[in-house]
């Protein structure tokens, strides 16, 4: 099955942060599940990053690059059918990040692996 993991379970996961679920960690740990991560994922924790709201211990490239590739997880592109859904979304979420994430759910028509509830207007799957 193809998921697309929130940014928080994203992180949760590649630094085993105990607030990811042993449900949500045997999810995306399962080889037989395609895992993607949206553009709008590491632009987020580029930001975060960039203002102190997130550090990290390696360069945020190494950090990325090396966490994708050992978790087998595919970046999901930003496009402009993405976008286009997401100019159509009511405003049930505040966040551009997780509302990008919605519409590239919507649009892929693929669930969502996320804690966030706020989501759940948006008539995606979402998985937890």
């Amino acid at each position: 099955m193809k998921l697309l993991l929130d940014t928080h379970s994203f992180l949760w996961f590649v630094t085993s942060d105990p607030q990811l679920s042993a449900t949500t960690r045997a999810l995306i740990a399962n080889v037989d599940n395609e895992l993607l991560l949206s553009a709008a994922s590491y632009w987020e924790v580029a930001i975060k990053v960039s203002i102190g709201k997130y550090p990290l211990t390696v360069p945020f490239e190494t950090f990325f690059t090396t966490a994708l590739v050992a978790n087998g997880i595919q970046i999901l592109a930003v496009e402009i059918r993405h976008a286009a859904v997401l100019s159509a979304l009511p405003m049930y979420h505040k966040d551009p990040f997780d509302r990008m994430i919605a519409a590239q759910a919507s649009s892929e028509s693929i669930p969502v692996v996320s804690i966030d509830a706020a989501l759940d207007p948006y008539g995606i799957t979402r998985l937890w």
